[in-house]
């Protein structure tokens, strides 16, 4: 019975990694540097990754891989080929995001050239209470666009690269206490974190085997 779980997860999990190739991932920068502790533990493990629905339309995935204690807060968005938000996927047990964030800036957005200019109603931020409905290790936020007359997928991806998109994110929760601000890499970095997927598969793995430890020690 162990092996079939164990087997089962390791299939998934490699299901999930090949599609972290296909899907543009990007990681964040931080900006405020309130905490060189937390600036780099938020760049260690916050990402976002581009997913494609059709229908003219963009999925961000929002992820946070752990360990360490950080919960993204906020969400802001500046211009690009978006047109407006279509759904917010906060699904996941524990994460609550509303449309429109507060504040509606992102905090130290004059600390990047050009500065950061949230575009109007391209935000998003956690219900309260705010940092246990955010985005915490092992898991994740999906916001979903609709896109510009004439533009798609691939548009979104070189705006990403280009700076014509950019992305901002508010940090809270870190153990120290404090918050931060990133902004997309525009470089992704495809491969070299786990897929969303993977993260949730990850917590779910770790479940079965300490519940199988357990079992073995009664």
């Amino acid at each position: 019975m162990r092996n079939l779980i164990i087997a089962a997860f390791v299939l998934a999990l490699g299901l999930f990694c090949v599609d972290v190739e296909a899907a543009p991932t990007y990681s964040f920068v931080n900006i405020t540097n309130n905490n060189a502790g937390n600036a780099a533990i938020g760049e260690a493990q916050l990402f976002v990754e581009l997913l494609d629905p059709g229908s003219s339309q963009v999925t961000f995935m929002f992820t946070n891989t752990g360990p360490e204690a950080s919960s993204i807060a906020d969400v802001y968005f500046d211009d690009g080929a978006l047109l407006g938000i279509a759904s917010i996927d906060d699904s996941l047990p524990g994460v609550e995001f509303s449309q429109n964030a507060i504040p509606p800036d992102l905090p130290g957005k004059n600390n990047v050239t050009p500065s950061f200019e949230t575009t109007a109603d391209f935000s998003a931020d956690s219900d309260p209470p705010v940092q246990p409905s955010g985005v915490n290790p092992a898991e994740w936020l999906g916001i979903t666009f609709n896109l510009q007359a004439g533009r798609g997928f691939d548009d979104v991806v070189t705006d990403m690269a280009t700076g014509a998109l950019r992305i901002g994110i508010h940090v809270q929760g870190f153990a120290n206490v404090g918050s931060e601000s990133f902004i997309n890499n525009g470089e992704h970095c495809n491969g070299k974190i786990p897929a969303p997927g993977a993260v949730i598969l990850g917590s779910i793995g770790i479940g079965c085997i300490n519940y199988l430890r357990r079992r073995r020690t009664l």
